[in-house]
């Protein structure tokens, strides 16, 4: 993977990725390429949501003075 797809073409390839593997249908080299090509995919998207939550959270910072950082998931706090 030369360069860094989008957020959601990556997660597209991922979850082809997923479905191609569960098949069963590869042989073993195939299968072993598409995994590792899973394992590098799923780290550029983590650290893309990585990435996206500081900016949420820098973002939030300036608002008014007030910082409060939220679960990206809704929590279960009940804010």
């Amino acid at each position: 993977m030369s360069s860094q797809p989008s957020f959601d073409d990556g997660l597209d390839r991922l979850e082809a990725l997923v479905q191609q593997l569960e098949s069963g249908s590869l042989g073993l080299e195939e299968a072993l390429t598409r995994f590792e090509e899973g394992v590098q995919l799923s780290q550029v998207l983590q650290k893309q949501l990585s990435e996206a939550q500081r900016k949420v959270e820098v973002l939030r910072a300036g608002l008014g003075g007030e910082y409060r950082v939220d679960p990206l998931d809704g929590g279960k706090d009940g804010r």
